[in-house]
């Protein structure tokens, strides 16, 4: 059709952008280390090293928490969390269906049980309405979702924990640096997990991630279960192997720096988008008044989803789906392991199967923006 060719991940412009910086970050790793940390270091601290220390107190800084302990994915964030706090076998964890399968597998992971409850359909997030009439004697925790970018009504939930004596562990993947009308992430949780896999606001160059909070108790525990129950070389008890390598942290460091100013950038495409697709048949992104929605993704719903995606394919831009497959309509549910819903999930499954994203990231330039308004619009005509 066209030459024209846009991309879904803007990360290898991102790394072009920062090139001199990232290179000599991760040098100061495989060679002397950053003698601004350390003026001992020895070279090669690559595993559990000072561009980690300092990482973590660099990221509890901008989370305004008092703890940041990186560990492998967010994944792994999520399910010591709960490990850490003795949630497991015959203990139930109240969270939506409509998210990446990572959150309900952290709660299998652990031994617990996953209880879906519906989304509310505007803003994708957990509809907190739901969650009550989904509590038993059982529920020991929430896991609110920031979908997309965008924070969960977190003051619900809050006050709903906290009548129910609930631990609030706060999925934070997709929205590191998002903010609520009134409060911050993590100020109304226990804890908050975050990914930095590459295609993140903040992204390392592989798997990564960490868990914020004011809890030290909690932190020293994670700190424990991520190297093998250790603390001390030697010494152990049960843990885990889920360390969040120095190359990676360095890497990170480099990025928290320009992360706000990205978001920023994200925020200006949305706009863009919003204003350009304005009209169209497809529903758009809701930001919730006052919110600071950053839009790790920029997500559209047409029942006519796998044509559109077709018909950008077809002209050199790449959409993609996240989530096409609700949780609970995965093959094989609940894969042997416990699980349970909670009243109709009927917003999670419509929403699954009409979800498109489309190109989004702060390299994204305005003409390509525009660009795949310019196609979406023509293509929105061609079906009326």
């Amino acid at each position: 059709m066209s030459a024209l060719k846009i991309g879904f991940y803007g990360h290898v412009r991102q790394y072009h952008n920062l090139k001199a910086e990232i290179d000599k970050a991760i040098s100061d790793v495989l060679e002397s280390g950053d003698k601004a940390i350390s003026d001992v270091l020895e070279s090669g601290s690559y595993v559990m090293g000072p561009q980690l220390g300092v990482f973590e107190k660099e990221l509890a800084v901008y989370c305004k928490k008092k703890e940041a302990v990186g560990v492998n994915s967010g994944t792994d964030a999520l399910w010591l969390a709960l490990i850490a706090w003795g949630i497991g076998a015959g203990d139930e964890v109240i969270t939506t269906s409509n998210t990446f399968f990572a959150t309900a597998e952290a709660i299998w992971l652990a031994g617990a049980t996953p209880v879906f409850v519906d989304i509310n359909p505007e803003t994708c997030n957990i509809d907190v309405n739901l969650i009550e009439a989904a509590i038993t004697p059982r529920t020991r925790a929430i896991i609110p979702v920031h979908l997309y970018g965008q924070c969960a009504e977190m003051r619900a939930v809050a006050k709903i924990a906290k009548a129910h004596k609930l631990r609030v562990l706060e999925d934070n993947a997709q929205s590191l640096g998002a903010r609520g009308n009134d409060f911050e992430i993590g100020e109304l949780g226990d804890a908050v997990a975050t990914s930095f896999i590459i295609q993140k606001n903040l992204g390392c160059f592989g798997d990564g991630g960490a868990l914020v909070t004011d809890d030290p108790d909690l932190a020293t525990n994670i700190r424990r279960l991520r190297n093998h129950g250790s603390l001390k070389r030697s010494f152990h008890s049960i843990g885990y192997n889920s360390r969040l390598d120095d190359i990676h942290a360095a890497v990170l460091r480099i990025k928290l720096r320009e992360l706000d100013k990205w978001n920023d950038q994200r925020r200006a495409l949305a706009k863009l988008y919003d204003e350009g697709l304005k009209g169209t048949s497809l529903k758009l992104p809701t930001a919730l008044p006052g919110y600071r929605h950053i839009y790790h993704l920029y997500v559209v719903e047409t029942p006519h989803r796998d044509a559109l995606q077709q018909y950008l394919q077809e002209r050199g831009i790449t959409a993609l789906t996240h989530y096409p497959i609700a949780i609970h309509q995965q093959e094989g549910y609940p894969w042997g392991h416990s699980a349970r819903i909670s009243g109709s999930l009927k917003h999670s499954e419509r929403s699954a199967a009409q979800v498109l994203s489309l190109p989004m990231y702060p390299e994204l330039t305005v003409e390509e923006a525009q660009a795949t308004i310019d196609a979406i619009r023509a293509w929105d005509k061609s079906r009326k």
